[in-house]
């Protein structure tokens, strides 16, 4: 184990609690385009190990710590002494934070060092649960995505109200799985993702004939990509997370050789997400990444079989 890197963490969780674990997300995307370019023209594949995926910027570090300080800087707020008005409703102080549920927002607006402070514990807490997925048990899986979901469950559990699965009124029936025209519609943004992704990889792997090392940076590219464009969804647009339907898609149709696998795994992943969202991430008081849910799963799946 990397004591150096296990300190850097704490800064790490630090930073994406300062920022926001969605912008810090959105950062990670940018370094993954360039680690992963950088590797595939041929040159060393460090920046993406160490700065993306590191102690710096990787999701189980710097989101899963905003993600965290978001859920202690709201519980924090919903059992202080909020102004109140005469219906009952609660105002918000510009230092207060609505929701655990708001990974865009920069929790520097708290003021308060103890966020902080929550951000870097789980900047922590990510590195070794991620080391011991990885170094240890030897998990045939994304071990940062797995290790983004156990800490949104750990957050959920100690920071949270709403339990593991959310709190639904007695007479709202639960949904698992989106239905009808929502169903349809995500089985073709999977594929569709799933189609691009997984052709691009063939016509790299058989047009062009690249190099063993070259493909295999190429889920990540393609990771980078989808999370950089939540860079829209920072700035209002509706733009949905897609990072664990093309990461898949393009791991599975690399590691199988065949683009139909790609597109296949772009839809299970879709709906995968989806239940995801449905069953932890909906009428909840913090966050549990439906897809980084999706991604540990799906890759555990893609390395049984392949």
């Amino acid at each position: 184990m990397d004591i150096f890197a296990m300190v850097a963490a704490f800064g790490g969780g630090a930073f994406g609690a300062l920022i926001g674990a969605l912008p810090a997300f959105i950062l990670t995307g940018v370094i993954a385009i360039a680690g992963a370019a950088i590797g595939m023209a041929g040159g060393s594949d460090l920046v993406v190990g160490n700065v993306a995926f590191g102690s710096f910027l990787g999701p189980h570090i710097a989101f899963a710590g905003g993600v965290a300080a978001a859920a202690y800087a709201a519980n924090k707020r919903s059992t202080s002494t909020s102004k109140v008005t005469s219906t009952g409703e609660k105002i918000l102080g510009s230092d207060e934070v609505e929701s655990g549920t708001s990974i865009g927002l920069s929790l520097n607006l708290t003021g308060d060092y103890k966020v902080l402070l929550v951000g870097g514990i789980f900047g922590i807490l990510g590195f070794l649960i991620n080391y011991l997925y990885a170094s240890v048990l030897v998990l045939p899986t994304d071990t940062p995505g797995m290790t983004v979901f156990t800490l949104g469950v750990i957050a959920r559990l100690t920071l949270g109200n709403s339990g593991l699965f959310g709190k639904y009124d007695k007479n709202k029936k639960r949904k698992y799985l989106s239905t009808g025209k929502m169903l349809g519609y995500n089985i073709v943004l999977g594929a569709s993702l799933g189609i691009v992704v997984s052709y691009v990889a063939a016509s790299l792997s058989n047009t062009f004939e690249v190099a063993p090392k070259v493909i295999s940076l190429f889920p990540t590219l393609c990771f980078g990509i989808s999370a950089l464009s939540l860079i829209f969804t920072q700035t209002g647009s509706a733009t949905p997370a897609t990072h664990h339907i093309t990461l898949i898609s393009a791991l599975a149709a690399v590691v199988s050789g065949n683009p139909i696998f790609g597109v296949l795994f772009g839809i299970i992943s879709c709906l995968i997400g989806d239940f995801g969202a449905n069953t932890l991430n909906s009428n909840c008081d913090s966050h549990i990444d439906p897809p980084a849910f999706s991604i540990f799963i799906c890759t555990f799946i893609i390395n049984f079989i392949f």
